[in-house]
């Protein structure tokens, strides 16, 4: 019992955090596809650890929604539903509408630069996941220059689906990616560092359309 007065010691990060970044980095690396069965027996195998560890990391990454499980299934990779889709469309696009619009008016020059600086990295990804994991570090500058804290703990709550959003849409085709979205980075960064929220608004909705368009193409 904590006595009056006294906070609770802090935990330190355990095995089962570990397990849950190599599993993710799993997930985000195509190694675990969408719907691929994780199997606690085999994790625990090929990462040397217990099944117990492994168990709580397949909870960890459910609550991130990357991971589903059923009593029939067991854990499974999230494969992103229409409904998923359009719910994490209109979400993402509620949240960075503030984002913007908080940025253009407290980002610092250091935070207009961070966002700069994740837009050309992605000119350099040699590979479209590349892209897309420099895709996601560009949006958490632009939520971090926001200066708006609990908008980022929103961002930070649905991050990792937009991530597997991504990655998803780089599943339906490639095609002109690797040229076309660190341009549209570019411009978008350019248009904050303008500070003309005007501008930039209807250029960020139309980034996030083109995406969902892809994943809900006919066919």
């Amino acid at each position: 019992m904590i006595a009056p007065g006294h906070a609770e010691p802090a935990r330190r990060r355990g095995l089962a955090d570990e397990v849950a970044d190599r599993l993710r980095e799993g997930i985000f690396a195509g190694v675990y596809e969408p719907g691929r069965q994780l199997r606690e027996v085999e994790l625990s195998a090929a990462l040397d650890v217990s099944r117990g560890p492994v168990r709580e990391a397949l909870r960890l990454l459910e609550r991130e929604g990357l991971v589903r499980c059923s009593w029939h299934r067991g854990a499974t990779v999230t494969t992103l539903s229409p409904a998923d889709i359009v719910e994490l469309d209109s979400l993402r696009g509620a949240l960075e509408e503030l984002a913007v619009r908080e940025a253009v008016r407290n980002a610092t020059d250091d935070d207009l630069a961070a966002v700069a600086a994740a837009a050309e990295a992605m000119r350099r990804a040699p590979d479209p996941r590349e892209v897309a994991r420099h895709d996601i570090a560009f949006h958490d500058a632009v939520f971090a220059a926001s200066h708006h804290r609990r908008l980022v703990e929103a961002w930070q709550g649905i991050r990792n689906q937009v991530h597997l959003f991504l990655l998803t849409r780089i599943a339906r085709g490639t095609e002109g990616y690797l040229d076309a979205v660190p341009d549209e980075h570019r411009d978008l960064a350019a248009l904050l560092r303008a500070r003309d929220a005007a501008a930039a608004l209807p250029r960020f909705a139309e980034h996030r359309a083109r995406a969902f368009d892809v994943l809900t193409a006919e066919g």
